[in-house]
């Protein structure tokens, strides 16, 4: 673990998403010298805030919500008043109807009418009475718990559309990762007179929500992080680190070499044995080959008009469209669409780069958004002013089967390179949230300039239901040692 650090060279930081660019502003605010690396000429990475003619989107869609006092503070410090309280709403689009998201048991019931409830119950029933094999994959954890018929109805598919690749080869911590409990038995009881089904907890009803979209965050760090003397580099990928001994003496970045004190990287975890050349082992480099992300593009169509749901975004489960998410991004702020005779929503596509989907031309992908929209019944063609598109590459790490091998075997080389930490999502190839990956920047910059020996690898470790809160739990305020796992697509 990286211990104190005095040098006077440097600190760089690599990548400027919200992990990076926390790493660097709390450097900066200890007097340290930084140089932050952003290989993209945008900052934010996957939670910045695309601009076009105007109107400001989302990619990906980014609540600001946490259980860490921390992060909260740190926010309200950056943004202050800039930060809106927003209502939370969203749902799964399915057979033409709405049905609420997370899924909750009696909404289940009521929308899926009389017949499909009973050949769901049988499903459920099998399910319960087989003997329980162990959890190998998604399909076998969601299959054990809610019957292969709710499965394929509410799972398959979107799981599917999202990843590229069978739930059969997604694992199983995944799915504890992302679904909350859900009871048939425990609706269908709930709905007979006089009874009594399982009390549910509570939802987080409200979210955090820069004015300006989650790329006004970022952009007020980096100005901070420059005005208190350190450096942004847009445009600047790292080439190269060069090694002595354990340690990273310097960065290459731009054909120059810079010399520097220690490393925060939030680059993907893949290209870490790469940047090394000859000093990472065979097996780190192997493993890091194998390492898979799935990547995703935004269509996001200028609509004439009202947006067509209330929601913040709306899941689309019909395996006949190719979209998997809509975000209506008024719902996330007002001052998101510039002009209040039109709105604008965010059709996502879930691809690989270099695929047939992602290889299409603007124009041909605005098409397909618009069409896709009037399909679904959301959105006439007509109302559809213009549209723009933007490409987000590795943007979810994938949990496939062997992906957690080879993490192990990149970390067990990296463990020894005693002053580089990596951080943030791809960093870690964990699917964290926005506050979870500041969380690790803040643990690596205590270890880095503190001696602390926070293992920033066991931040966001556990499978808890971060968006459940208890009755007597205060939303914004619990600091757990090890913040509770995501909710896939949400964040």
């Amino acid at each position: 673990m990286p211990g104190q650090a005095t040098d006077s060279l440097p600190v760089a930081v690599i990548g400027a998403g919200p992990a990076g660019l926390t790493a660097a502003y709390l450097l900066t605010a200890r007097g340290r010298p930084v140089v932050v690396f952003e290989a993209d000429e945008e900052i934010g990475g996957l939670a910045r805030t695309a601009v076009r003619d105007g109107y400001r989107f989302d990619l990906g869609g980014h609540r600001f919500f946490t259980k860490s006092a921390e992060v909260e503070a740190l926010w309200e410090e950056v943004l202050g008043p800039e930060l809106l309280v927003r209502p939370r709403l969203s749902r799964i689009y399915w057979r033409g109807r709405f049905v609420e998201y997370p899924l909750r048991a009696g909404d289940v019931v009521a929308r899926i009418g009389p017949l499909e409830l009973a050949r769901c119950a049988a499903s459920y029933a099998r399910a319960r009475l087989r003997r329980r094999r162990p959890d190998d994959s998604f399909e076998d954890w969601v299959t054990a718990r809610f019957g292969r018929r709710l499965y394929e109805l509410f799972f398959k598919t979107y799981t599917e559309k999202v990843w590229g690749v069978p739930g059969d080869e997604l694992r199983a911590e995944w799915a504890a990762q992302r679904i909350a409990g859900l009871s048939l038995w425990s609706a269908a009881r709930a709905a007979l007179p006089g009874g009594r089904g399982e009390e549910p907890k509570s939802l987080i009803e409200e979210f955090r929500y820069p004015r300006l979209g989650p790329g006004q965050m970022w952009e007020e760090m980096a100005r901070r992080v420059v005005a208190r003397g350190g450096e942004v580099r847009r445009g600047a990928p790292v080439e190269g680190l060069r090694l002595d001994g354990d340690r990273v003496a310097a960065v290459r970045a731009g054909g120059a070499e810079i010399p520097v004190s220690a490393v925060i990287s939030s680059a993907p975890l893949r290209a870490l044995p790469g940047l090394a050349g000859a000093a990472a082992p065979s097996a780190a480099c192997e493993a890091a080959l194998g390492l898979r992300y799935r990547d995703f593009l935004t269509v996001a169509l200028t609509i004439e008009g009202e947006p067509p749901f209330p929601d913040n975004w709306v899941y689309v489960h019909d395996p006949a469209a190719t979209v998997g998410r809509i975000q209506n991004f008024r719902a996330w702020s007002p001052w998101m669409t510039p002009d209040p005779r039109r709105s604008c929503v965010g059709l996502e596509y879930f691809c690989f780069a270099g695929d047939e989907l992602w290889s299409r031309g603007d124009e041909e992908l605005v098409a397909l958004a618009r069409a896709e929209i009037d399909r679904l019944g959301l959105v006439p063609a007509d109302r559809v002013a213009g549209g723009h598109v933007v490409r987000v590459p590795k943007a979810y790490p994938i949990y496939d089967a062997e992906y957690a091998g080879r993490v192990e075997a990149i970390r067990a080389w990296l463990d020894g390179v005693a002053n580089l930490q990596q951080v943030g999502r791809n960093g870690l190839h964990r699917y964290n949230n926005s506050d979870h990956s500041m969380l690790t920047a803040m643990r690596a910059v205590e270890n880095l300039c503190d001696g602390a020996g926070h293992d920033i690898w066991a931040v966001n470790a556990d499978s808890v239901y971060h968006e459940r809160v208890e009755p007597d739990e205060q939303p914004y305020l619990e600091v757990p040692e090890t913040p509770a796992m995501a909710r896939a697509l949400t964040n």
